[in-house]
């Protein structure tokens, strides 16, 4: 993918060591850019679905799906599953994140003053395990589109559908529009000295309303 920088990391596959870093300075950048990249993708997806219809079987009820387990038995492990690129926007946080000291800092009013806290460095090594599981389910949905076009249409209808127990408690509301109000996550207000990605971005966001207009 062109303008996400390339780096290596030894013992273990791609996106399963923990212990791979970048410097603060060029994981904000690789952030910077990658969060209008997902909700490029994310329309790109929404336009690829538009008029794809798939019929699902009847939802079950948790009682029909439920199953006993022989007293003693050891769980089935989960499987490893990849990570998917959410096809839904995250919504924006009305709340304001509050960041701690990982290190209290006590002191006695009068006779000693805190220790002063440092400030983060641009090359403080910032773990980056995570953000490559972002890069690569971006580049899984940029590989196979339909696939993903499908899973979008599957995702939205099975959220469409009322569950078998509906009628004995209340119903859960759930989101089937995948576009967060307001501008796409990682958009800018101006364009101008905005990297070409938030210009793609900007374009797809009309088509995918348009598209989601049409067949909602």
């Amino acid at each position: 993918m062109a303008g996400f920088p390339v780096w290596h990391a030894g013992g273990g596959a791609a996106g399963t060591d923990a212990g791979i870093t970048l410097p603060r300075r060029l994981h904000r950048a690789v952030l910077a850019l990658l969060r209008p990249a997902e909700a490029a993708a994310r329309r790109l997806v929404i336009i690829a679905a538009r008029g794809l219809v798939v019929v699902l079987p009847p939802r079950k009820s948790s009682q029909e799906g439920s199953a006993l387990r022989i007293a003693g038995s050891l769980p089935t492990p989960p499987k490893a599953v990849a990570r998917a690129l959410p096809l839904f926007d995250p919504l924006p946080r009305w709340t304001q994140h509050i960041s701690h000291s990982a290190v209290p800092r006590i002191s006695v009013p009068g006779f000693s003053a805190p220790f002063p806290v440092a400030l983060p460095s641009p090359h403080d090594p910032i773990g980056a395990a995570r953000l490559l599981l972002r890069l690569e389910a971006l580049g899984s949905v940029l590989d196979d589109l339909p696939r993903h076009a499908r899973r979008l249409a599957c995702l939205r209808a099975a959220r469409r559908q009322p569950a078998a127990s509906a009628i004995a408690g209340p119903v859960r509301l759930k989101r089937t529009w995948p576009l967060r109000p307001g501008r796409p996550p990682g958009s800018r207000p101006s364009r101008r000295s905005a990297h070409a990605v938030h210009a793609v971005l900007g374009d797809l966001q009309g088509l995918a309303v348009w598209a989601l207009s049409d067949t909602s």
